[in-house]
Formats: C-alpha cells, structure tokens, sequence
C-alpha cells in the first residue's frame, strides 16, 4: 500500500504505531509524543491529500473532527482507519469499500489480535460490495450505485444476468445470495418477480425495474477504412453502429487493423479515445483466418481476403463473429468497414480442464481444480493414481469414469461426445499435469480437433517429499539446483540426460518411476555424489498407506529390495534432505528490498 499515514496520540499509541508500521512498506508515524508534528490539525492540513490511508490511534472522536474538513466523497476520500491505543478494536472509519478501509481494518487487527469493526451493511450481511466488484473483477460500470445498493443490502429479489464467464462471474455464481436468482438468458428473466437487475454483460438492455450493469472488456473491433478518413466521422459512425447493435461502449477491448493502417490518425484517435490498444496484422496472420464475407476487390488491393472480420477473429481468438462486416459510407464519401468478435475465452461452451489432482492426500488439491471438480458434468480421473475421495466432489448428475481400463481413442471419444454438447469435462491427472502426465498426446488431440482446454497446476510429488521430509531443496550455498528425471527402463532416456550426466551437478535429485532398476540408478549416481550423501526412498507420499525411509546413497538398492518398493516411487538425492545449517540472505537484517529499504520515511 503507498502513502500511509499513521498518526498516533498517546504514548501507548506511539508503541502500537511502531508495532503496525511494518505493516506497510510506504508508510509515516506523526505523533506531537514523537516532536515531528506541532499538532494532528495542522499535520493534516497540509498533507491530508498527500496519503492513501491514514491509521489514527488513539479515541474514535479525535479522528472524526481531524478528518470532518477534508472530506468530499467515496471516491476520493482516503482509507481511514481508527484503532484505540491498546489494539482491542480496529474500526473502518472512511471509504470503507471503495478506499479500502474494511479491508485494511481486517488486515490490521490479523496482525495485532484485535476485534475489527465493521458497520457497512454489505459486509455485515456478507453481501457483495456493489461498489467494489467492477475494480476487483476489471469490469466498468455506471457512477450512481446508491439506489442499487439500498435496494440490494434490503434484500428486494434481484435478477442476476451473465452474458459471460469469468473470474468474477464465478464468484458471482458461487457466493450468490438467496433473494438473487441467476440467468444466462435474458429472455427468461420475468421482471414481475424482481426489484433490480444486475447484470456482467457487453449488451445494453432495456428493463423496466432500476438495474445495474457491469461490462467487461470483451468486445474486439476489426475496422478497415479509406485512407485519411476523417476522425470525427469515424467517431460518430461507431458510436453508432455499436448503440444500433445494442453494445456497450464500455466493454470494447481492442481496434484491430491490417499493417499498411498502422499510422492512420482515424484509427490512432479511436483507440485514445476509449484507452484500447490499436494492434496491425500482416497479410500473412489476416489470410490464416476463414472468414465469412471475403472480399476479391480486398485482396486486389491489400492482398488479402478480409481486414475487418479477420482482425476481429484474430484478436478474439474466436471463429464466430458477434457482428459480421459491416460496410459503411460516411456523409464525406469515404468508407469504413467493422466486424465485431467476442474473446474466446469468456464464452459460455464446452472446455477441457486438465488439473492436477496433487500427489494423493485429497486436500492438496488446489482451490480452482476442487472448485473445476464441483462443477463439472465429466470426470475423467487416472485411476489408482489419484484418490477417489477427489470425484465425491462432484455435483449431482456427474459422470465420473476412471480411465485406467481405456485407451487413448476411447478416453477422447468419451470427452469428444461430451464436448459436443457444450459440457464442462475435467481431465483429473496424478500429481502435476505437467511431470510425467502423459498430457502431450492429448492436447495433440485437442488442437487437432480445435478442442478448447487448459491446465490447472497440481502439487507434485517431489513437493510433497520436500513437505514430508521438512527440507527446503535449495539450500544457500551448498545446492541451488533441482532435477526432476528418472533412471532409463523400458523408455530410454536422451544421450545427454543420462543419470550419470545429470549426477556431475550434485544437485538435489528427484528421480520418478525407477524403483525397478534402482540397482543401476544407484551405480550410475556413484560415479559422482558421495556413497554417505543423504537418500530418501518414498512410497505413495501423502497416501494413507505411505511409507517413506532415509539413508545414505550406498544403501539405496537395498532400502528398495528390503521394503519391496516399485511403483509410485520417489527417490530423492543430495545434500538439501534435513539440511539446517545455512542461512538465507532474504530476511539478513543487512538484506534490503523492495519491502524493506531501510530508509526513512519522510513526510
């Protein structure tokens, strides 16, 4: 947090004041019990204007009649907080959703063990901030909220319309309260039954109850035009074109163009003024796009096919045009064209989430692949590699198969049927997609096909080891390195990554799926680690059948053979495992960083 006031009024106040400083990398402590100030009065003054948040310590009245001159409005107001001089309460005071000042109450009485004291009715109810949600979400939306948010923290029956998908609809979706009901279609909305519309949306409705409406910046522009067409036309004529559509000036994302326009003053203007970005394409990236209404006199002229609807798509990542070209003549003589795409990524249709179930404890799993698993209509988990305690995540009607018994062709045309119905599916892989998951051939598949899908990241196994065993891998000065490998078997390895090549590093050794030659693995690492350098052998770490041992390089191939260890497997090798002795210069009093500069802080 930047300019951070902490203005204190007793002796006590000056101690708690030093005690939360640390709190806040930019931050001031005035105090007349320090010198530094003559007075709160005339400290405020003359720098209320300078801080972002201003901490007042000591009786809630000083702070009220020291702050009652300089206050405007919510929207800039500074953060301000009041805490009594023995950190029992923190009170938000000022601008509590828009300045911060809730939030920052809870942040301050965490790190004292004080009550925070919170009187908006919002966060009383645990309702959502209207006020707030546009900045958290990167949303815009109208400036007059007040009647909305009286009408929605008195709990009138609300309509809740999402025209898109993302981070903040999700919340929406999963935080919603019972007296909002939540559509995708405005169509089925009967307003009889409700006192507000809300809406996340790049459209403009016409409802008859009040509304409120946040858009979000989805809307792509693909634009050609004559040469030196006039600004101001160009201006109107989309302002125009876009009200006639029903769109939303304030959900336009980016202005797209062929490359010869990259210096065309009608284009440069649009973009500043709506604060786009204004991105050219080649010949070559515009021809890559199938469009639907190509051109003949375009590509005679330009070289290509399509400059509107093409720039649109490529911008959006989206095949499907919101709004195909447009031809238009302005009352100069000289055209200009538009097509509008919407990004990809906020549609709502069927995708592919391959998330990583982490190394077997079910709670490992991150927040996003539980809340994947909570949502999903296929689940398509790997078997005895992940924990069947993960699928009972699922909702209601899920399909949940284990793949264990499938081929490839028969896990994709499972997915592929679901899919064409616009279903959610999660892939559900062991540990993390990325190490060992045999996820490369799939996407193959996917893109082929032009599946849409992503990757959620998992705790690996090597991680999880590193927990078991309570070592940091990187230890200052004796190791900075991890390898993730594993010994040659049935797949051979590369020429160059041969554990004995690998084993010149001496770094900390994660070595996955070789329980079966440990014999070799243990031969080849000889060759260059010490035969007393720390092992430990992991069977199913963090499964509640784990076994996990520790000894010395020498004895690896024994620890294996003796506990009749093969598959899921980890061993780990080097000097990191129950490390102790060195220190890190992160958090050296003689370390300084952006966090902690060692300067003073000057009013």
């Amino acid at each position: 947090m930047n300019n951070t006031a902490i203005i204190a009024s007793t002796d006590k106040g000056v101690e708690l004041g030093l005690r939360i400083q640390k709190e806040f990398s930019k931050s001031v402590l005035v105090s007349t019990r320090l010198n530094n100030i003559e007075s709160i009065t005339s400290f405020l003054e003359k720098d209320f204007a300078k801080f972002d948040t201003l901490v007042f310590i000591g009786a809630l009245g000083i702070c009220v009649r020291s702050i009652a001159p300089y206050l405007t409005d919510k929207k800039q107001d500074p953060a301000v907080v009041n805490m009594d001089d023995h950190g029992t309460f923190v009170q938000s005071v000022v601008s509590g959703h828009v300045g911060g000042a809730n939030e920052l109450a809870i942040k301050l009485a965490n790190a004292i063990g004080a009550l925070p004291v919170i009187t908006t009715s919002s966060d009383i109810q645990q309702l959502w901030a209207l006020d707030t949600l546009a900045a958290q979400f990167n949303w815009k939306s109208g400036s007059d909220l007040n009647q909305q948010i009286s009408l929605f923290v008195n709990n009138k029956p609300t309509a809740l319309l999402l025209d898109i998908k993302d981070k903040g609809t999700l919340y929406l979706e999963k935080s919603k309260p019972s007296f909002v009901d939540c559509y995708y279609d405005y169509k089925e909305i009967d307003f009889s039954k409700y006192s507000l519309f809300i809406a996340v949306t790049y459209k403009i409705y016409d409802v008859p109850c009040p509304s409120l409406y946040y858009y979000a910046p989805v809307l792509n522009i693909g634009m050609g035009c004559s040469r030196d067409i006039e600004s101001d036309l160009l201006l109107a004529s989309f302002r125009f074109r876009l009200a006639e559509e029903h769109l939303a000036i304030e959900s336009v994302k980016a202005l797209g163009s062929i490359d010869v326009k990259h210096d065309e003053a009608a284009f440069i203007d649009l973009s500043k003024t709506f604060n786009i970005p204004f991105v050219t394409y080649t010949t070559d990236e515009l021809n890559s796009q199938t469009v639907v209404n190509p051109s003949e006199v375009v590509m005679s002229k330009l070289g290509v096919h399509s400059v509107s609807e093409a720039s649109a798509m490529l911008l959006s990542g989206n095949k499907e045009l919101l709004l195909e070209k447009q031809k238009i003549s302005l009352s100069s003589g000289k055209k200009h064209t538009i097509a509008i795409a919407v990004d990809k990524q906020v549609l709502r249709k069927a995708v592919v989430a391959i998330v990583g179930a982490g190394p077997g404890d079910a709670e490992l799993i991150s927040v996003k692949g539980k809340q994947l698993l909570e949502e999903a209509d296929l689940i398509l988990y790997a078997g005895s590699l992940v924990p069947l305690e993960l699928t009972h995540y699922a909702k209601p009607g899920a399909i949940i198969r284990n793949s264990a018994s499938m081929t490839l062709e028969e896990q994709i045309a499972l997915m592929d049927t679901h899919y064409a119905k616009g279903h959610m599916i999660v892939r559900l892989q062991s540990g993390d997609p990325s190490i060992y998951g045999a996820i490369q051939e799939q996407m193959t598949i996917f893109d082929e096909k032009g599946m849409d899908y992503y990757i959620v990241p998992g705790i690996s196994s090597f991680q999880a080891a590193a927990a078991y065993l309570k070592s940091e891998f990187t230890i200052p000065e004796v190791v900075q390195s991890i390898i993730l490998t594993r010994g040659a078997g049935k797949t051979p390895l590369p020429e160059n990554e041969k554990l004995n090549e690998m084993a010149k590093h001496k770094a900390t050794m994660c070595i996955f799926l070789s329980a079966t030659i440990a014999k070799s693995v243990q031969e080849q690492l000889l060759e260059h680690y010490e035969a007393e350098t720390p092992v430990a052998v992991l069977y199913r770490v963090t499964w509640k059948d784990e076994e996990v041992y520790t000894g010395q390089l020498k004895d690896l191939a024994k620890i294996i053979r003796d506990n009749k260890l093969t598959l899921t497997t980890l061993v780990i090798v080097g000097a990191a495992i129950g490390a102790r002795k060195n220190r890190s210069h992160l958090y050296s009093p003689e370390w300084k960083h952006t966090f902690r500069t060692g300067k003073e802080i000057k009013i």
